[in-house]
């Protein structure tokens, strides 16, 4: 989060934050933070950062030192440390060596057939560094969450691991577990006396194993959060040919000052924003605008850093560098955009605020009731391990990772790749799609759409005599214009190029001059050609006027066209219950067009990149959910803005990374199926959220009753994630 500085007295510092595992983390950093003096915080648990803006009496190290103090590590991004990647490569490490030891302890727990003399022992030994080193997150992130007198998920699974390991423990030290030659059976009646004869370990390392798996990859894909940023700044020009006394000379260009000139010859990015002062070309903004047509700039023309050059020689004096340019600042729009989203917290997380605390109350209540009724200290201690372990989470922490993996998977298939969680919790809260234009809707590419002849001549000689005359252009008009011709263009001679009016040259023994009406001519008033240009500027396209012997002989059309899919793609936003709203940079007349071609009514034109965030956040304030679809880079900030971001993958890598879900092929149809798709995966989360806590319900009196042994209940455990997981791979049928 960007604030201005109001005074010199204030400050902002970004910090990098590891050791959340869950929202409730975040809130906590933040309510520490904001208690200080002259601070001001926000902390996003998807990107794993703090902006806090503060007063210059309170130091960075102070800030450090308060989030440290809550139980976190924090760290200035400058300082080269990447804790996250750290704890990633820790958490795989952990998830590794804990399936491994936890296959043989499972097996051996389940199948009496593997239980050879002293196998509980061997269990013992296996299931401890699990336990212990393994389980360590959960230990740790429980012991802070103690000290705050705070309980989430990691509480709960804590407690039930070290329970069951340490009753395992107990059982084989002093009860009869660890007899040598003792067998492990299933035994569903409920014993209701020695319950130091089992041993759960089983129940201990399994629960680990499959909540670091779900830990691991949630983190992961949190890891790319950052990209966006990165993309945006690498598309900057690395070095720049500065010009001092008419002397060229090759410089880095994060040397570049105010009022420096510089040198952009064809092909080359322009290093950073400024005005033209010598030479004609014209500048390919597509990256910055996301609109198709290259504009025509000459002395006096304002440009901006990281476009492109597309023809002729160029001399630029540097107006803004470094922070101040426009892609710095679309950087910048990116990066609010991203810290100001409202992260949806998990479902699991929010109801484990009520339901740990009570399942470990229900725990100790047990206890004390059997003790209290003189049952023993072995059905008392077995009744509440019971407790602990048939309500560990195993299934609550299955729930998401594996719906999400098969939704993700399923989707991968489709073309849709989706980022995380959070991304499916939006979807069915959507109710309108704002869709860019250029790339997304249409094609993105220049094509001919029509050509109109005079009558004195033919339709083929016009684009044949066209076609031969701009071949010598590099312009995306040209080349459109010659892709339209079919077969070789004709031998050209005496080709010249009229910087921002057109081209001509001799072609069979004639003048042929193609552009605009100021180099070719005006058609005569109400001539079918004069009805032919006014068509084109109704409709928003542009219009190449031809031309020999001095009259103007025909008109070509050339538009940016509307994708075959698009109007069948915006029908089935409408069957979703989605509005489709038609944003682009373009002028009012081409965004009518297209439009009324695929049956959008709502259009809102001629927006710059940061009109497009505006945009997004006034649709929101009118109390809208809205989608963005978009492929440009000039879309990245409206797509981390949105409250679902949905990237063409066929567009730039800084408008993927900004999304939430990207979309492998241009076709829109499959933005339709991506929301179908996450609206199903989300619907498969909470049936499983559901049905995990169900269980919980219905099984926590059975084990308080003394009815399930922890051996039994470590089973029904079991069974309830086998149910989680069968009800995930239902994803993989999604049509």
């Amino acid at each position: 989060m960007t604030t201005t500085h109001d005074t010199p007295a204030e400050l902002d510092t970004e910090l990098a934050i590891t050791g959340m595992t869950c929202a409730s983390c975040a809130h906590r950093i933040e309510r520490k933070l904001n208690k200080m003096d002259g601070v001001t915080a926000s902390v996003n648990y998807a990107t794993e950062k703090a902006s806090v803006h503060h007063a210059a009496g309170v130091s960075t190290a102070d800030l450090l030192a308060v989030v440290e103090a809550a139980g976190y590590t924090a760290a200035l991004p400058e300082d080269g440390r990447d804790d996250g990647e750290a704890e990633l490569a820790s958490l795989r490490r952990r998830l590794l060596v804990s399936a491994a030891l936890s296959v043989p302890v499972i097996a051996m727990a389940m199948v009496p057939a593997l239980q050879f003399p002293g196998w509980q022992w061997v269990s013992l030994v296996l299931a401890t560094p699990v336990v212990l080193w393994a389980a360590w997150p959960f230990h740790r992130a429980a012991w802070t969450n103690l000290r705050h007198a705070a309980t989430t998920m990691d509480t709960l699974v804590s407690v039930g691991v070290l329970a069951a390991f340490a009753w395992s423990l107990v059982a084989l030290v002093v009860g009869s577990a660890g007899e040598i030659g003792m067998v492990h059976g299933f035994d569903l009646r409920p014993a209701r006396s020695d319950g130091l004869g089992n041993i759960y370990l089983e129940a201990a390392t399994g629960v680990t194993t499959f909540l670091l798996a779900g830990r691991y990859f949630e983190k992961r894909s949190k890891r790319r959060a950052g990209d966006a940023l990165r993309s945006l700044l690498e598309l900057g020009a690395r070095e720049v040919t500065v010009l001092r006394d008419g002397v060229e000379d090759r410089v880095p260009a994060d040397s570049l000052t105010v009022g420096t000139r510089f040198v952009v010859r064809p092909g080359e990015k322009i290093a950073t924003d400024g005005v033209v002062e010598d030479g004609r070309s014209a500048v390919d903004a597509s990256m910055l605008t996301g609109e198709p047509v290259p504009v025509d700039v000459g002395p006096g023309s304002e440009v901006a850093g990281a476009t492109v050059n597309t023809s002729g020689r160029l001399v630029v004096r540097a107006t803004r560098v470094g922070a101040d340019t426009q892609l710095a600042q679309m950087a910048r729009l990116v990066e609010e955009a991203q810290t100001g989203k409202a992260e949806v917290q998990r479902l699991a997380d929010r109801i484990s605020g009520v339901f740990v605390p009570i399942v470990i109350a229900l725990s100790v209540a047990t206890l004390g009731f059997w003790l209290g009724t003189g049952s023993g200290a072995t059905l008392a201690f077995s009744a509440a391990v019971a407790v602990l372990i048939i309500a560990c989470p195993c299934a609550l922490g299955l729930a998401t990772p594996t719906a999400l993996m098969v939704g993700t998977g399923r989707g991968a298939q489709l073309g849709i790749l989706i980022r995380g969680p959070e991304v499916l919790e939006s979807t069915r809260r959507v109710d309108t799609v704002v869709l860019d234009k250029t790339g997304t809707v249409t094609t993105g590419a220049m094509s001919l759409v029509s050509v109109t002849a005079a009558p004195t001549t033919s339709e083929q000689e016009v684009r044949r005599l066209a076609a031969a005359v701009e071949s010598g252009s590099e312009h995306p008009i040209a080349r459109a214009v010659v892709a339209g011709w079919d077969g070789p263009p004709p031998p050209v001679t005496g080709f010249v190029n009229r910087e921002g009016r057109g081209v001509e040259a001799d072609v069979d023994g004639r003048r042929v001059v193609a552009g605009r009406p100021s180099l070719v001519g005006e058609p005569e008033p109400g001539s079918v050609l004069a009805g032919a240009l006014e068509a084109a500027e109704a409709q928003g396209r542009t219009a190449v006027l031809v031309g020999w012997d001095g009259v103007p002989q025909g008109v070509l059309v050339v538009s940016d066209t509307v994708k075959d899919t698009s109007a069948e793609a915006v029908a089935r936003f409408r069957e979703l219950g989605l509005e489709p709203v038609l944003l682009t940079g373009d002028h009012e007349r081409a965004a009518r067009a297209v439009a009324a071609q695929v049956g959008i009514e709502r259009v809102v034109a001629g927006v710059l990149p940061a009109g497009k965030v505006d945009e997004v956040k006034r649709l929101q304030g009118e109390g809208r959910v809205v989608a963005m679809v978009g492929d440009g880079i000039n879309d990245a900030p409206a797509l981390a803005q949105a409250d679902l971001g949905l990237a063409m993958g066929t567009g730039t890598d800084v408008a993927i990374e900004a999304s939430d879900l990207t979309l492998v092929r241009g076709d829109l149809r499959v933005a339709a199926d991506a929301v179908r798709l996450s609206r199903r995966t989300l619907a498969t989360i909470k049936g499983n959220l559901f049905w995990a806590f169900a269980y919980n319900v219905l099984a926590l009196p059975l084990a308080a009753a003394g009815l399930l042994t922890p051996m039994i209940a470590g089973a029904a455990m079991a069974l309830s994630s086998v149910f989680v997981v069968s009800n995930s791979l239902r994803l993989r049928r999604f049509r």
